[in-house]
């Protein structure tokens, strides 16, 4: 445990990935295996059934340290990290107990919690804070609260592994793809072992924005064009009469989306196609805000299934005839998918390559791809292999430009982690009948002296205080951008944003010239 707190630490104390790589490396070649085991699971963001919840370790924070509820409550809202609150409001300076359990260990008896009642849990937790160092608190309550988060990519991990085991770094992503749990499995087996699991995905090729002029990227033949679609990105995977849908996010979602096995009636055995999961209907293809609907729930209802009904459009094959085929080129997985996707099938189509002749026709296609609900385009090298994570070089997204709305500041509320002392999160409105009716939040894009300069002004023009939050007077306007927009039942306002964030601060501009909801309703349209 002592090890894995100082290599968290470590970590969070630098901002080179070289580094970060090389204290991983270490970590890796000389702590206990099962230790190894668990900090890969961590660091790559598995998450397990949380044994207590934030009411309770608040309670029993104030209990330990003789304070109040509410001003617990109100440390809380100061620091902005819980764990860290805890930290600071547990320890014991005079602590000289030199603790030794190692992190697996910690981790198992963590999980056994579930099983006990609430005055076990308490005992059992109260005994850790009393036994352990600061730093040492604030990692076992991240454990504890299902709320682990280090800044270390997946990327440096598999770099890392890499290098400590000597095994080529695709063959690690591949190995630490899908749902494998730490209880049931060892190191070895995670890293060395044949990959046997039907169910096993493979790391999805991701792409990076478009950076080059077109005229740059060679001969427009050497490239396939294709719609980018606003949907959930999915690997489908046919294997030994087992069927199984794996989102990008490394979620098993086969029970989301229930009619897609009727897939298999039209793929044959050994196949891994990839692609993405739209809402369709009526031949029309939907927008993001209706298949999240679909997003999240252990059960579909048959209402639900009727009003979001699912299409997977495929524009790469993995595996064919149990093989992997991942290094042939596009144009030869190309020709693969379409023998296997021959006619029209309401559940799965194929991914419409475009026709083009020249760079400009392309550059018109693109502006009016929003006509057809797309984001905008992906370009592909015909010669291009399936590769892992994000390249650059052979795919590019190619995306539409966003839609963007002047809105006023109304409330902010303080952000997490180092941030915590900020006002980070705010929320933002429109003009409907001379009063502002809130629309989204945003959280990035601005620079950190922007962040302080709204902090600053947040704190001189507060009108009201609900704990974190504060309402301001509505004065700042700012450019919000965003890539889709819908009409939602859910909001005062009666429309719901996709990925909304801060395009710049209209410094220029005044509250009373900023949108107002018409006008975000016309884009809808």
């Amino acid at each position: 445990m002592k090890d894995f707190v100082a290599l968290y630490k470590q970590l969070d104390e630098t901002n080179s990935s070289n580094e970060k790589i090389n204290l991983l490396k270490n970590y890796f070649l000389t702590a206990d295996k099962k230790d190894v085991l668990w900090c890969i699971a961590l660091f790559t963001g598995k998450r397990f059934k949380k044994p207590v919840n934030t009411t309770q370790l608040k309670n029993w924070v104030a209990e330990k340290s003789n304070l109040p509820f509410w001003l617990v409550d109100e440390c809380h809202h100061i620091a902005g990290d819980l764990g860290e609150t805890i930290a600071h409001l547990a320890s014991n300076n005079n602590n000289t107990i030199n603790f030794n359990k190692p992190l697996h260990k910690v981790l198992e008896e963590i999980a056994q919690l579930n099983d006990k009642n609430e005055e076990e849990k308490k005992h059992f937790i109260l005994n850790y804070w009393n036994e352990l160092s600061k730093d040492e608190i604030f990692i076992f309550n991240k454990l504890i609260s299902g709320s682990f988060r280090v800044g270390v990519s997946d990327k440096n991990i598999i770099k890392a592994l890499a290098l400590a085991f000597q095994i080529p770094e695709d063959e690690i992503a591949h190995q630490l793809m899908g749902n494998w749990n730490p209880f049931k499995i060892s190191l070895n087996e995670l890293l060395f072992s044949e990959i046997e699991n039907f169910s096993k995905p493979y790391p999805f090729y991701l792409a990076y924005a478009l950076e080059n002029k077109l005229n740059e990227l060679g001969n427009p033949h050497d490239w396939q064009a294709e719609y980018k679609w606003d949907g959930i990105r999915a690997q489908i995977i046919f294997r030994n009469n087992e069927f199984y849908i794996w989102s990008r996010g490394e979620e098993l979602v086969t029970h989301q989306f229930p009619e897609l096995k009727e897939i298999t009636t039209i793929i044959p055995q050994g196949c891994v196609l990839d692609g993405e999961i739209i809402a369709y209907k009526s031949g029309e293809i939907l927008s993001f805000q209706h298949i999240q609907k679909r997003l999240g729930r252990k059960n579909i209802s048959k209402k639900t299934l009727e009003e979001v009904p699912v299409c997977f459009i495929a524009y790469d094959i993995l595996e064919y005839e149990n093989k992997d085929i991942r290094s042939f080129n596009l144009s030869e997985r190309r020709k693969i998918l379409e023998t296997l996707i021959s006619s029209i099938h309401s559940k799965i189509t194929l991914s419409e390559k475009i026709d083009f002749t020249d760079w400009d026709e392309l550059k018109a296609i693109q502006e009016n791809s929003r006509i057809k609900n797309a984001e905008g385009l992906m370009l592909k090298h015909r010669n291009s292999a399936y590769q892992v994570g994000r390249k650059k070089g052979d795919w590019w997204k190619w995306k539409v430009n966003p839609y963007t709305i002047d809105a006023v500041l109304t409330y902010a509320m303080q952000g997490h982690g180092k941030r915590a002392n900020l006002f980070t999160d705010y929320t933002f409105a429109v003009w409907h009948n001379d009063e502002l009716v809130t629309f989204t939040k945003a959280y990035s894009g601005l620079s950190d002296d922007e962040i302080k300069e709204v902090d600053a002004f947040v704190r001189k023009n507060t009108i009201e205080k609900f704990g974190p939050v504060r309402s301001v007077k509505p004065e700042l306007v700012f450019e919000i951008a965003f890539e889709g927009i819908a009409h939602s039942n859910r909001h005062k306002s009666g429309v719901a944003l996709r990925f909304p964030r801060i395009a710049r601060w209209r410094k220029d501009k005044p509250a009373n010239e900023a949108n107002c909801l018409e006008d975000l309703k016309k884009l809808i349209q």
